[in-house]
């Protein structure tokens, strides 16, 4: 029970990827708070699971302060700690070339994609720096170290999310608490699906074989599970000395 008495709050937990990731760390035994948009799919998450004891659920929207604020304090307040956060929503948003888009369209990357977890650092690390423990797991994406054709936007976002996660680990290392990145690369989700239908609509399955085998070296997807593992490893103590890194789960996408 590598979660054993620790409290995580998962953003985005209706998602594939914090869907993964609740059950790996539900299974690992930790008291979570699920975090989500809609009341009404984050009430079909908590019935899939037979053991509710350890589980809470809160609306939150990653565009408003207020909400973010009362879920971090919600989690402590439940569970008496709070000991990771993954702040795992986001968009992938729409693609096409950097001149088409709009203010408004930029703005919104960045007001869910980065803003939004910054808001989760903001009330959930004072927390963590008050018991001189935590982990802060901020997801990012294999496109925040690399760049693509057509998602300018979300990959400046995903750029900026690492540049934040270094920062709040050199602010603050000196109270225990840790802040990394999880970066996956293509996942076989919703997401995956949504990016291939925009840049092939006419072949979208084209698309996907040709990123399985000429931009993966491992020649596969992502699963939801890969990158929940990975979640479970900075989650967890065995990840103690672990800061201000970008941890890629991805085939090796961003090295091709």
């Amino acid at each position: 029970m590598r979660l054993e008495n620790k409290t995580a709050v998962i953003s985005g937990a209706t998602g594939a990827i914090g869907t993964a990731t609740c059950k790996l760390y539900h299974s690992e035994g930790a008291n979570i708070v699920m975090v989500g948009r809609s009341e009404n799919k984050l009430q079909d998450l908590i019935e899939s699971f037979d053991d509710k004891s350890k589980l809470r659920t809160i609306v939150a929207n990653s565009k408003d302060e207020k909400e973010i604020r009362n879920a971090v304090h919600f989690a402590n307040d439940q569970f008496g700690s709070l000991d990771i956060v993954l702040a795992n929503a986001g968009t992938e948003g729409v693609v096409k070339p950097l001149t088409e888009f709009t203010v408004d369209e930029f703005n919104e990357f960045l007001s869910v994609n980065v803003v939004g977890i910054w808001l989760y650092m903001k009330h959930s690390i004072p927390l963590m720096q008050k018991q001189r423990s935590g982990s802060f797991i901020a997801v990012s994406s294999g496109g925040g170290v690399v760049g693509f054709n057509g998602q300018l936007s979300y990959i400046a976002s995903k750029h900026a999310v690492n540049g934040m996660v270094k920062t709040a680990c050199i602010e603050n290392g000196q109270y225990n608490v840790r802040v990394n990145a999880l970066a996956p690369g293509p996942v076989d989700n919703r997401m995956m699906r949504s990016l291939e239908e925009q840049l092939n609509p006419s072949d979208p399955e084209a698309l996907r074989q040709n990123i399985i085998s000429q931009m993966i070296p491992m020649q596969k997807y992502s699963t939801n599970e890969d990158i929940a593992n990975l979640a479970l490893f900075l989650g967890s103590d065995e990840s103690a000395n672990c800061s201000g890194a970008v941890f890629l789960s991805d085939g090796g996408f961003t090295a091709a």
